[in-house]
């Protein structure tokens, strides 16, 4: 939904410095995020097929790579907001217009230095930032209830002083008009986004067992959806 209606991409080198930012926080998710890069032409087929081979720039986890749209090395949970408020920051001093996006994952919002950049974001009105939440409810060392219960997630960004938008992570209209509600001129915005893991996937659904694990094969994970 990014990517196809709001991430302004350069159409050529001139254009590099004013592109909106994305940073997948989670990077863990990179797989999905090449390939919305290669489908956006930044990454072309051949590095994609060659992703995590002996010297190819695309590894299991994303490091920083502009022209081919990756904007932060992240991977190391609870980076990419505090990046992603800095360069946010950056655009309003150097009186640039982008905007920067992040998406984060709900077990990494353990990490204390997010609240530390979200306050920062709510102290300077960076109204120019978005973060969108993947509340899927899983992350490797089990349910994040479990883990760390944060039941009144919108309340406690509403609380920090952000503007809140709660969706159906599945619904691109949600998404959409979520992400097209007039931005306040003072505030930045979150986006959270309830999701269920491997929705759709037959075992992989809701199972939190998939979410931190290798197969044996592409042929292994075909035979299972």
């Amino acid at each position: 939904m990014l990517y196809d209606e709001f991430v302004r991409l350069p159409q050529d080198p001139a254009e590099m410095d004013d592109r909106d930012r994305f940073i997948l926080s989670k990077g863990h998710g990179c797989l999905a995020l090449y390939a919305v890069l290669e489908d956006k032409g930044l990454i072309s087929p051949q590095k994609l097929n060659q992703f995590c081979s002996v010297g190819c720039e695309l590894g299991l986890l994303p490091e920083q790579n502009a022209p081919y749209g990756i904007e932060a090395t992240t991977g190391a949970l609870g980076h990419g907001l505090p990046i992603a408020v800095g360069m946010a920051l950056a655009a309003r001093i150097t009186e640039r217009h982008f905007h920067v996006y992040v998406l984060v994952g709900d077990g990494e919002l353990n990490e204390g230095a997010n609240w530390e950049a979200a306050f920062h974001a709510v102290k300077h009105r960076l109204s120019n930032l978005t973060v969108l939440v993947d509340r899927n409810g899983q992350q490797c060392n089990g349910p994040a209830e479990n883990v760390l219960p944060m039941p009144f997630m919108p309340a406690l960004w509403r609380e920090i002083g952000f503007d809140v938008r709660h969706v159906p992570g599945h619904d691109r209209r949600a998404i959409r008009e979520a992400l097209r509600f007039p931005l306040s001129a003072q505030r930045p915005r979150v986006v959270i986004c309830e999701t269920l893991k491997g929705k759709g996937l037959g075992e992989f659904e809701g199972s939190g067992e998939w979410h931190y694990r290798r197969v044996p094969s592409i042929s292994a994970v075909a035979s299972l959806l």
